[in-house]
C-alpha cells in the first residue's frame, strides 16, 4: 500500500485500490465475470475471427467441449444459436447459480 503524505495535493483522487471497475458480463451465460476473464474468439482465429468476447474459463471450456471450429464459425456472434444446443443450455442453467469465480472439470468432447 502506498504511503500518503499529510498534505497530499492529490488526496481527493481515488487511489488504485479504491478504483473498482464494473464487472463485465460473460458472453455465454450473462453472469458477471470474476477475477479471471478469458477473451474468447466466437469465430475461431483459424477461421478468420478477429473479435473477442469476455467469458468465464468454465464457459469457454464448455463451448470447446461441445462444438468444432466449423460449428463455431457457423454460429459466429450468435449466442442464441449456441444456447439451442441441449448440453450448453443445461450447463448455462446449472452454472447460473454459481459464484463468478467457480471452476469445475468439464466432461470430454461430445461430438
Amino acid at each position: 500500500m502506498a504511503r500518503r503524505s499529510k498534505h497530499d495535493p492529490y488526496d481527493h483522487l481515488p487511489q488504485e485500490e479504491e478504483v473498482a471497475s464494473a464487472p463485465v458480463p460473460c458472453w455465454l451465460c450473462g453472469r458477471p465475470t470474476g477475477k479471471t476473464i478469458v477473451w474468447h474468439h466466437p469465430v475461431p482465429k483459424s477461421r478468420g475471427g478477429r473479435d473477442v468476447v469476455p467469458m468465464h474459463p468454465i464457459c469457454q471450456q464448455t463451448l470447446i467441449a461441445n462444438f468444432t471450429n466449423s460449428e463455431l464459425q457457423r454460429h459466429g456472434m450468435d449466442v442464441s444459436g449456441l444456447l439451442d444446443h441441449p448440453n450448453v443450455r443445461k450447463f448455462v442453467d446449472w452454472v447460473a447459480k454459481k459464484d463468478p469465480d467457480f471452476t469445475a472439470t468439464i466432461t470430454k468432447k461430445q461430438r
